[in-house]
């Protein structure tokens, strides 16, 4: 009895060891496994770009990706296509004196992994850790991608244990498929008040698994530190077979596996349930023994293995469910005529679906009372009943329309991820499609502290006022969810960002007049904003991702998530300072005193991205370039404007009127915020030249002006610095 048993745990374990990769083909690389399609040796593995190097000088021997960067491999995971690889870390430190203590320049790392089977994956994130920092990074997907993280705190104290929110710490997430990357680490005002507890910046792409941060200890190492832990957070790697048709061309699944078609082009195998083993190889999966991991697969009474899975009853004699402890119990009916067994069987079988069902049914009642009741309560946190007064007193005049929680779900085929159009700080923006056929934008908004309804539902009553061709309409909000979801009209031809940076072919509308006139309409929806609304409106987060444009091109300003009221007797408010790196006015940031002027600097930060066709943080731009406010106003002072404007701009506006919108643009990037203008200037100078610039007395441009015009542009062109001195390759 016992020789056969032998045999076939031999052969087990035989056959599973021989899966791993090919025959005579090598599967060890040091301590690291190195499993079919993956291969060391020529002609081991699918194809050359599952090819690995095992580096045998170094002891022990290490594993690397076949590229020209420096990947080390530290295991590899067929059942999840993926690995976990080496990593590298950006970053600055500084000296007790304020000087940067390195010679060479690590503020900048940078990935590729074009033209291979792999990606970065998801169960990553990028991570910045520092109080005085912040990090970019840029790539490449199946779309391009960028984002970025701040971490601010003025003391050690401030800094909580395994918290990673922006204090001390800051995280986000990258989009699937990324092919490469650049990431960037800099400080706001180096390290000046906080290098005696935080000397240095550090920024990585890592598995977030592998990471935990540690608050105090990881914001007190030096740069010595930095260099000895560079690779302690290693990154995730997923890898795909094929590369075009997915499922649809795959060829290599083996045995008791399926095929899953990675959305990327390529395919990956995978085991069926209850089996184990590679996928890619014959005879592919192998049943597994559910019967010998008692642990994994709980078993109290007789264990059967079967065919992809495994069975457990009770032993003879008892009856109950043989997988749940002290379940099987002694059969009362045991012996006596066949007859009565079936009968108490039958019985007890309907009995049981009885008692079942009344106790579903009791549970549904319940739950759907306990459902009814928490609406209720999130209803009136949220401010519900104080909205019903306002808007059934005598002197309203405005109305809000209360969406119940069943109106949205239905809208939105219960908020599907298909139906996601927009993804900001201050929530996630839904496209759907109300019972009248109306589409909106359904957002759901950042969570309301209870203390704060009656403000909530003030500013709610406030914004749905604003009537402005140039502003998204606010229809209405729901208040039956633990966070306000906010209702709006829905505009269809994505942001003025996307035009600018992302859409192949989306200059081709933006010419000089037509950026004018967006420049105009955008600056006129925030001067009434400012002055022209029941009460004073402060956007606070003005920027081209915020500036919709329907389809006729017309400039919406939308998203007022981050927006403060202003009462008419005050000129400035305190507040938690927000908004997006890159366009926050850096007096805001300093003093926490929000004013007009704040959306006036953020609004010069769009027009510069407008005439420039550049973003306004690009870790791919030399140090004194990355900020564009700061390069705009030094090329100006320079007098080197004609570099940095988008060449297209040269051959159809005129010198006169590009000089003035970047004179605007220079006002409105002051330091100082009482030495910018008002929006209501701004909108009043950009539409006075754009209805000068259209007019029909206006002057032409002579045959001798436009060749002059062109000959100044061409000999521009023969710079050894090129009009735009990014690269083509900018993300």
């Amino acid at each position: 009895m016992l020789l056969p048993f032998t045999l076939i745990l031999f052969t087990l374990q035989f056959t599973t060891s021989m899966n791993t990769g090919k025959p005579g083909c090598l599967t060890k690389c040091g301590e690291v496994t190195v499993p079919y399609p993956f291969g060391i040796q020529k002609g081991c593995s699918i194809d050359d770009s599952f090819e690995l190097t095992c580096d045998t000088t170094s002891n022990p021997r290490k594993l690397f990706l076949n590229t020209s960067q420096n990947i080390e491999i530290y295991s590899i995971n067929i059942s999840g296509s993926d690995m976990k690889v080496s990593n590298s870390v950006a970053y600055n430190c500084y000296n007790k004196s304020g000087d940067i203590a390195t010679d060479e320049d690590f503020t900048q790392i940078q990935y590729n992994l074009q033209n291979t089977p792999f990606t970065f994956s998801q169960k990553n994130k990028f991570t910045v850790i520092g109080c005085d920092d912040f990090a970019i990074i840029e790539g490449k997907s199946r779309v391009n991608f960028s984002g970025s993280c701040v971490g601010i705190c003025s003391k050690k104290s401030d800094v909580r244990n395994g918290e990673c929110s922006g204090i001390g710490c800051c995280q986000t997430p990258i989009p699937k498929g990324v092919k490469s990357y650049v990431a960037g680490v800099s400080s706001f005002n180096n390290r000046t008040d906080v290098k005696s507890f935080n000397p240095c910046s550090i920024a990585f792409l890592g598995d977030t698994e592998s990471f935990r941060f540690r608050g105090a200890p990881d914001l007190f190492i030096n740069y010595t530190d930095v260099v000895r832990r560079n690779s302690v957070v290693p990154m995730v790697i997923d890898w795909e077979i094929g590369g075009n048709g997915g499922c649809a061309q795959a060829t290599e699944c083996k045995g008791n596996s399926f095929c899953n078609d990675t959305g990327m082009g390529g395919y990956n195998c995978i085991c069926n349930q209850g089996y184990e083993g590679n996928p890619y190889l014959d005879p592919g999966c192998i049943d597994i023994n559910e019967c010998l991991d008692k642990q994994k697969y709980p078993c109290y009474g007789d264990c059967i293995n079967t065919e992809g899975s495994y069975g457990c009853t009770c032993k003879p004699g008892y009856t109950g469910n043989g997988t749940i402890p002290d379940n099987c119990r002694l059969n009362v009916i045991s012996g006596g005529s066949k007859f009565p067994a079936k009968v108490f069987s039958l019985a007890l079988v309907f009995g049981s679906l009885a008692i079942l069902s009344g106790i579903t049914g009791i549970f549904l009642a319940i739950r759907k009372r306990k459902l009814i009741k928490l609406r209720k309560t999130f209803f009136e946190k949220n401010g519900g009943l104080f909205l019903q007064q306002k808007l059934n007193a005598p002197e309203a005049t405005y109305a809000v329309t209360l969406f119940t929680t069943e109106e949205l779900q239905k809208a939105t085929d219960n908020y599907s991820e298909e139906l996601i159009v927009g993804r900001g700080g201050y929530g996630l923006v839904y496209k759907g499609i109300l019972p009248d056929k109306r589409v909106v934008a359904i957002k759901k908004s950042i969570l309301v502290d209870g203390t704060q309804a009656e403000q909530f539902i003030h500013e709610v009553s406030i914004i749905t006022q604003v009537i402005h061709r140039n502003v998204v309409k606010l229809l209405g909000c729901c208040l039956e969810e633990k966070v306000p979801v906010l209702v709006y009209e829905f505009i269809s031809n994505n942001t003025l960002f996307y035009h600018l940076h992302h859409r192949s072919g989306g200059m081709s509308w933006l010419s000089w007049e037509n950026r004018l006139r967006v420049a105009a309409e955008a600056a006129s929806a925030l001067a009434y904003l400012h002055s022209q609304a029941t009460m004073p409106i402060i956007h606070r987060d003005v920027k081209s991702a915020n500036i919709l444009l329907d389809e006729n091109y017309t400039a919406k300003i939308s998203d007022f998530g981050a927006s403060r009221l202003v009462p008419l007797d005050h000129d400035q408010v305190t507040t938690l300072v927000q908004g997006t790196l890159g366009y926050l006015d850096p007096e805001y940031f300093h003093t926490s005193q929000l004013t007009d002027k704040s959306d006036v600097y953020s609004f010069g930060m769009v027009l510069a991205e407008l005439i420039t066709g550049k973003k306004t943080i690009s870790a791919d731009r030399t140090n004194h370039e990355k900020h564009l406010a700061t390069y705009f106003v030094k090329s100006m002072k320079e007098n080197r404007l004609l570099q940095i404007l988008e060449p297209q701009l040269l051959r159809e506006g005129t010198l006169e009127q590009l000089q003035t919108v970047a004179e605007l643009v220079k006002r409105c990037l002051n330091l100082l915020g009482e030495d910018r203008p008002t929006m209501r200037e701004v909108a009043m100078e950009l539409e006075g030249l754009r209805k000068f610039t259209t007019h029909p007395w206006f002057p032409q441009q002579t045959p001798e002006k436009s060749r002059s015009l062109t000959l100044e542009v061409e000999q521009y062109d023969l710079y050894d610095v090129s009009l735009i001195p990014y690269s083509s390759n900018e993300y």
